[in-house]
């Protein structure tokens, strides 16, 4: 079949789309620095490292197959029918990238999609942090790039059956979801959630009696300077979404600057008041958790909420970031050093339905709320599946004598700060 067409850009949107584009990457740096700074110092070039490979090998896999999946609006897909309606589900492109040429807005979707998709496979790499091989993070990248991101984003991007709730069942607008807080950020959550259970803790983390012991980041400088790179990188995505969905102005990418901001702006204040009140003084760590959770939550809304909405939307993000990094750690007993699942997959949630909330068109948060259903009954459970039969033929987790001693020695050959002596779990000071 193919599918309703995009909206066409004008000269002057392309060249605006290709600029935010650009600064996608910031975010991804940002990214690799607050999971770096927030493990442990001994596997600090494990995790950059493993950072540059994975959105690496999530490029590649994008262009072998991943974008033929994904595809575009009005170009080639497969569909079923239902209720007399089509309603597609995967894309039909050739592999490797092929046909886009003459294709220039499809072209600026396909560079976006692929940083998208390196966003999100190192968001599982935090939850993963100080235990999983580098070797089997790439291949759980493969799959997620592979089939994983590029299915479900087909669904919400490519024209696929969320995107049509609006035109065949008259939900709102179909499922809305311009920056990826579902398509990068839950999708890469839940898969930090599969990852994290099929790890296990970190050695030392919970006592015999199910007690958590708090294993603090090693720079909380790295941690706090991420904040800007991740800003930077979250205009430009949300800027440029929004531009490719609506075919808008230059007013269209103002407008999601400034809900991107404000949304960040009042997570980190809310995550700093909660953990002010409860702690007595504010949490770093957790501050910056929260900061990212509300850029997390901005990518649904895009342009499409108010200023004020947007300030709403990131407080309340940045409150359930700071006591779901709690719950997750004390209640259900999940190891997630960088708070990632946190971050991604619950404030990418709350973002999603927050836009259906204050977006203002009609039914639009039951379009929300089949995306969300979506995630949760369906990514999760194929993404953990992939993940645990990928477990058990390649284990994931680094044997029981490399972890004491750090990935950067035991996967490396040498560490991240060679002046320094880094301590083993059993060192002990007098």
């Amino acid at each position: 079949m193919t599918q309703a067409t995009a909206p066409e850009l004008s000269d002057i949107a392309q060249a605006l789309c290709a600029a935010l584009i650009l600064m996608v990457p910031l975010a991804a740096a940002g990214m690799a620095l607050i999971h770096t700074g927030l493990g442990r110092s001994r596997s600090a070039a494990h995790a950059m490292l493993g950072a540059v490979l994975v959105v690496a090998v999530a490029a590649v896999a994008y262009f072998v197959c991943g974008y033929s999946w994904l595809g575009f609006p009005g170009r080639p897909a497969r569909a079923f029918m239902a209720a007399g309606k089509a309603w597609s589900w995967i894309g039909a492109e050739p592999f490797f990238l092929r046909g886009l040429a003459g294709a220039p807005a499809a072209s600026l979707a396909a560079w976006l999609r692929m940083f998208g998709v390196g966003i999100a496979a190192l968001i599982p790499l935090g939850a993963g942090s100080d235990r999983w091989r580098l070797g089997a993070s790439c291949a759980s990248t493969a799959l997620l790039a592979g089939w994983t991101y590029p299915l479900f984003a087909h669904w919400v991007w490519g024209g696929g059956w969320l995107a049509q709730l609006g035109a065949n069942l008259g939900l709102g607008s179909g499922f809305l979801d311009p920056g990826g807080a579902g398509a990068i950020q839950a999708v890469g959550g839940l898969t930090a959630l599969s990852i994290a259970c099929l790890l296990g803790p970190r050695h030392g983390k919970y006592a015999s009696d199910g007690t958590p012991a708090a294993i603090p980041g090693h720079n909380a400088v790295l941690v706090l300077f991420a904040c800007f790179l991740t800003w930077m990188g979250w205009i430009g995505l949300n800027g440029a979404g929004s531009l490719l969905l609506t075919g808008g102005s230059t007013a269209t990418v103002t407008q999601a600057a400034l809900d991107t901001t404000l949304s960040a702006a009042a997570a980190a204040l809310a995550a700093a008041a909660i953990t002010r009140l409860r702690f007595g003084m504010p949490d770093a760590s957790l501050c910056v958790n929260g900061w990212t959770g509300g850029l997390v939550a901005s990518s649904a809304a895009g342009a499409f909420v108010s200023p004020a909405a947007a300030v709403f939307t990131g407080a309340i993000a940045g409150v359930l970031v700071a006591f779901s990094v709690e719950w997750l750690d004390a209640r259900l007993r999940v190891d997630d050093p960088a708070g990632a699942i946190s971050v991604h997959a619950v404030a990418g949630i709350w973002g999603l339905l927050a836009l259906g909330m204050f977006a203002g068109i009609p039914n639009q948060f039951l379009a929300q709320l089949i995306g969300v259903a979506t995630l949760i009954g369906l990514v999760l459970p194929m993404t953990y599946s992939l993940n645990w039969l990928l477990n058990r033929f390649y284990p994931q987790r680094v044997s029981a004598e490399g972890e004491p001693h750090g990935l950067d020695l035991y996967e490396l050959g040498s560490g991240a700060y060679p002046e320094f002596v880094i301590h083993r779990e059993d060192f002990r000071p007098r």
